[in-house]
């Protein structure tokens, strides 16, 4: 045996299971890798109580394990896929997803190409589907679906495919966007908030909800409004069947009867672009509290036998808190923890604990010099739907999520049994530089305030060279602190507290969009 002396930081790894139930994990669990920057109280801290009694001798005597507690934290950069699935703990709900579906194959018959699939529901004719992980190149990429078999659970779509009977597992067509017909979509901007409305289009079948955000355009001027103020982010208000009203935008949208007027009034295709949806739910039978296993790898005692791998794990681990770091010059981070209700350590021979383990796929993290396509603080209006920016430039700023999870401790229970969440809180800090009264203002008068930013960036799938990104809402805050900051040969800046509350109008407090895909001119 070639037993080493010392385990370097390097050789160690962190991935995550999610349980079956609390401390429970499935037959069969799939451990995801993540790419931690430094660790914060990872493991179990474990509490002695020693006996003390009255004795000639005064010495105290050897104590007893009385007590455990089990967390962890990290911190690590955000990307566009590495903390999507883990969010859904952090958020206690699901991800609401339009169409989405892994094919079973690909066939083609006579000019009719398409991707066959255990359930074709979600998906819709005019869908713009993005493809990828499968075999052939042609098959991966932007797609315009074109009909819906719903019997045989098909998805045809315009442009040409290359018969593929057995797609990898992991290969995916997700909606991710709609190309309506040429003039069905118009603006409506004669009310108090535009409205997007459609003659043909059926705007409940796309599987909107209130709250979430839409981009709206392509990069050509046959899929975009004539007038630029109408194409961009925009959230969606309110849904009915030939028409979305829209309450937060990109400009400030103007009628616009979907012709390219500069060109004889051609009547342009306006597509549509829209993602997963993630947000505090306030329907109790939408809420679901996850719990995960957090292994950590500890490197391999003996060098003879390298595979042979101790490591350590938090068992029972619920979600607690998570906060978004963005400062100027930067990476965006995310420290996150975790309360957990025991910490196991296992051997080199004991070996991990059973699963499989996909391979790390790293992507590009954000950065707040060049990834920000929007980001805005304002106050509420509810008859404008792109008032006036608070501030124009933020120093840096946090969004902070915190479950308030606390451990269940028991009689005859080494650690807990069972954690209680409490409440669902979100809140923040943000340094702004100042250039007018009206933010002091807004803190004074208790004003509702509201916080959006998006971060978008370009990457490669399957060769592709595409744009995505991850866009956040904040609908409701209360402004705090507020004492200018003045100092000799700097700029006023103006500190803040960003404690949020429940819209009453989506009943949601925070909602994040991640999106599969965008047009490259999201990416401004």
């Amino acid at each position: 045996m070639a037993t080493v002396n010392k385990i370097d930081s390097n050789a160690t790894g962190l991935r995550y299971a999610e349980e079956q139930s609390l401390g429970v994990l499935p037959g069969t669990p799939v451990w995801i890798p993540l790419e931690p920057n430094s660790y914060d109280n990872f493991g179990g801290q474990i509490t002695t109580t020693a006996r003390n009694p009255i004795n000639a001798s005064r010495q105290r005597q050897k104590g007893t394990v009385t007590d455990l507690d089990a967390s962890g934290g990290f911190n690590m950069d955000l990307t566009r896929e590495n903390l999507e699935d883990l969010l859904q703990g952090y958020f206690f709900a699901d991800l609401r997803r339009k169409g989405e579906e892994n094919p079973i194959s690909v066939t083609v018959q006579a000019g009719d190409d398409t991707y066959d699939l255990a359930d074709s529901t979600g998906f819709v004719a005019g869908h713009l589907i993005f493809a990828s992980g499968f075999t052939n190149a042609g098959n991966n990429g932007l797609k315009t679906v074109t009909a819906i078999d719903s019997v045989a659970t098909d998805v045809s779509v315009a442009e040409t495919l290359t018969a593929e009977a057995s797609p990898p597992t992991d290969a995916l067509i997700v909606a991710v966007g709609y190309e309506a017909a040429a003039g069905d979509l118009q603006i409506d901007a004669s009310g108090t908030l535009p409205l997007l409305t459609s003659t043909t289009l059926d705007f409940t079948t796309l599987g909107l909800v209130p709250g979430e955000w839409i981009f709206i355009g392509g990069d050509t001027t046959a899929d975009q409004f004539f007038n630029a103020v109408n194409n961009g982010f925009a959230r969606v208000k309110s849904i009915t069947a030939n028409a979305l009203t829209l309450d937060k935008t990109q400009g400030t949208m103007v009628t616009d009867d979907g012709t390219d007027t500069g060109s004889g009034g051609t009547a342009l295709a306006i597509r549509l672009w829209f993602g997963r949806v993630l947000k505090n739910e306030s329907d109790p039978t939408l809420i679901v509290r996850r719990s995960y296993n957090l292994e950590r790898t500890l490197g391999a005692p003996d060098t003879a036998t390298p595979s042979a791998i101790q490591s350590e794990y938090l068992v029972g681990s619920v979600p607690n808190q998570l906060t978004f770091n963005f400062n100027t010059a930067d990476k965006v981070t995310a420290d996150i923890s975790f309360v957990s209700t025991d910490n196991e350590q296992r051997t080199a021979t004991t070996g991990l604990k059973s699963g499989t383990r996909p391979a790390l796929s790293s992507g590009d993290a954000y950065n707040t010099t060049n990834d920000f396509s929007r980001l805005k603080m304002a106050i509420l209006d509810p008859i404008d739907s792109n008032p006036t920016a608070l501030f124009a430039y933020l120093t840096d700023f946090t969004v902070v999520i915190n479950n308030n999870v606390s451990p269940n401790k028991a009689i005859s229970v080494l650690g807990a049994f069972e954690v209680t969440a409490g409440q669902f809180n979100v809140d923040g800090n943000a340094t702004a530089y100042f250039s007018t009264i009206e933010a002091v203002q807004a803190i004074r008068n208790n004003s509702d305030v509201t916080l959006d930013f998006a971060m978008v960036k370009g990457r490669t799938v399957d060769s592709n060279a595409i744009t995505s990104g991850v866009l956040v809402d904040i609908p409701l805050i209360a402004l705090g602190d507020g004492r200018l900051n003045v100092e000799q040969d700097q700029p006023v800046t103006l500190p803040l507290s960003t404690p949020a509350a429940a819209d009453l109008t989506f009943n949601h407090t925070l909602l994040m969009m991640f999106y599969d895909y965008l047009p490259a001119a999201a990416d401004v």
